[in-house]
């Protein structure tokens, strides 16, 4: 027993021992010092420093800093005059219009939290959120306001504001014509900040306030709000710009296609304006052209998005045509980048350029990244975070498991949550002395790089062998003739407790559905993966259901596909 427990002792001296550090690039240090400003003092500050320099691009609309201060130090004053208290929820309904980053910097100058709203919530969902937020007031839009009508009656917000899509674009258009609701008041954008005045609003707040709360699903029940405090966001703003070399305030301008209700999204709208640097606003994340045009008009000097949506680009000979010479690096997250296609992207926007990340709703949200500068591992999200503590522990006895080997990634850092909201059961089990346990199962190399294998409910139990659906996703992928592919597991009919595996595909253009391509596929596994892993069923599909940053969404795929499998096997 006590060689077994030195064993285990060693295991964890591994990640203790930081074998990542060495990788760092040479500009990162183990350890930062931390400014903890607020985010409404930091945003100040920028704002006086880099006044005319450009915040916000919105369809050729150039909003600087100085702008959005005024006008946010004037929503801000709104939000005061009818009553808002600090920690009072404000709900941000909006795409990436000039509305929705103003409102978020407001809420904060009044002391306020926000919540992302997304579009794409069910009335279930958003009431749920409403309610379970306490939401005081809530920021729509002309084109979503229906989605907020549809729940006003059952939610206790009292105040609505309407933003406009034409809002702050170039040329001349009609004001937002707003509509009542009984018990609401209801109110257009610009009618909201008439009148208000323009000097500096900044209710104080502490670095251990809460700033944000973002809903993140669960796999089980209703989606549960992260609270992220005012130490975790702003750590991890520093942490990410250390990591980035972008000292701030030199011109520089990101592009995403990631929504601000998506805590990527988020993350890059908040950590761009604090620190001084552009961003071009994209509403609509599916449409490429206007990205491809903006990229190429804008010259931005960094392009973050989901794997989905550079793979989409790619297909454009618009974007290869691009002059990527501005663009210092292009950022990955949110899902696994099939390796094989980063040379084709580096052909495109340049050597080295490509880094990708991993992070989370609850860690504000990245924890680790590939280097700026140094070593990238095709397949791997990179190197923890400086002051983030790594380990990988086995699900089921919570001991660290040794390098090579699968576990769960727990992280514990600045970065990390305080907890879910008015959720103390879940909060305990994802919170354990201060380590979040992630419920993603990933591998660290002897380089100290990480490497993400599945979510630990995606992982699929055949007959006592594990499959880990995302590893087997990425061989997918590479089938020539395979242009998505998601796999999940279904239980056994034959062998209770056991799983089976399935597979949904969409076929490049040109490749027809057929059994005899079926069959060419599993033939293709059968060489290229053990036999516990060849999927029972494959079908073949035109889309898969996505999340709105481009995630497959493999819940909703499972419960689909299985309604059409039943049956279809022998």
């Amino acid at each position: 027993m006590s060689g077994t427990n030195e064993s285990m002792s060693s295991v964890g001296d591994i990640y203790a021992s930081k074998p990542w550090l060495k990788h760092y690039d040479a500009h990162v240090p183990e350890h930062l010092e931390y400014e903890n400003k607020p985010f409404a003092a930091k945003f100040q500050e920028t704002a006086e420093k880099v006044g005319d320099n450009t915040a916000l691009i919105y369809m050729d609309r150039i909003i600087t800093f100085s702008e959005v201060d005024r006008l946010s130090n004037q929503l801000a004053a709104y939000f005061l005059e009818i009553g808002l208290q600090p920690d009072d929820v404000i709900g941000l309904h909006a795409l990436n219009i000039p509305a929705n980053y103003i409102a978020m910097v407001a809420a904060q100058k009044a002391g306020c939290v926000s919540t992302g709203l997304s579009p794409l919530l069910t009335p279930h969902e958003m009431e749920h959120q409403l309610k379970d937020s306490g939401a005081k007031l809530v920021l729509t839009m002309d084109l979503l306001f229906g989605a907020i009508a549809a729940v006003a009656d059952k939610c206790d917000f009292h105040t609505v504001i309407v933003a406009g899509t034409t809002d702050f674009m170039p040329g001349d258009f009609p004001p937002v014509q707003v509509q009542e609701l009984p018990g609401k008041k209801v109110i257009s954008f610009f009618d909201a900040i008439a009148g208000m005045p323009e000097s500096p609003v900044l209710v104080p707040r502490t670095m251990d306030d809460t700033i944000f709360i973002m809903y993140t699903g669960g796999t089980t029940g209703p989606s549960k709000g992260a609270v992220l405090t005012q130490r975790n966001f702003m750590s991890n703003c520093q942490q990410t710009l250390t990591w980035a070399d972008e000292p701030g305030y030199n011109g520089e301008v990101g592009i995403s296609a990631f929504p601000m209700f998506h805590m990527a999204g988020l993350a890059m709208a908040a950590g761009l304006l604090q620190g001084g640097m552009g961003q071009i606003c994209v509403p609509n994340p599916r449409d490429l052209d206007f990205i491809i045009n903006a990229i190429e008009k804008h010259r931005p000097t960094s392009i973050i998005n989901v794997p989905t949506i550079f793979y989409e680009l790619l297909k454009k000979p618009e974007f290869r045509n691009l002059d990527f010479s501005n663009v210092a690096y292009c950022i990955s997250g949110a899902a696994p980048f099939p390796p094989e296609s980063i040379p084709d992207l580096e052909s495109v926007i340049g050597k080295n350029k490509f880094i990708e990340l991993y992070g989370m709703t609850e860690t504000s949200p990245i924890s680790v990244c590939n280097p700026r500068y140094g070593l990238k591992k095709p397949g791997s999200v990179g190197l923890p975070y400086p002051d983030t503590e790594f380990k990988l522990v086995d699900p089921e006895t919570g001991e660290p498991v040794p390098l090579g080997e699968t576990g769960e990634i727990c992280v514990r850092g600045p970065q990390v949550m305080k907890g879910y909201y008015n959720r103390p059961e879940e909060t305990a089990n994802a919170l354990r002395d201060g380590w979040m346990h992630t419920g993603d199962l990933g591998r660290m190399d002897e380089d100290g790089y990480v490497y993400v294998v599945d979510r630990l409910k995606d992982m699929v139990i055949v007959s006592g062998f594990k499959v880990f659906t995302r590893e087997l996703d990425d061989v997918l992928m590479q089938h020539p003739d395979v242009d998505m592919a998601a796999t999940f597991g279904y239980p056994d009919p034959d062998r209770p407790g056991s799983e089976r595996v399935i597979a949904a595909i969409i076929l490049k253009p040109g490749i027809e559905k057929s059994e005899e391509e079926k069959e060419k596929i599993l033939q293709y596994l059968r060489e290229t993966v053990a036999p516990y892993k060849v999927p029972k069923v494959i079908n073949f599909y035109d889309t898969l259901p996505t999340s709105a940053v481009g995630k497959i969404l493999k819940r909703e795929l499972k419960n689909m596909v299985l309604e059409e499998t039943k049956g279809s096997e022998g």
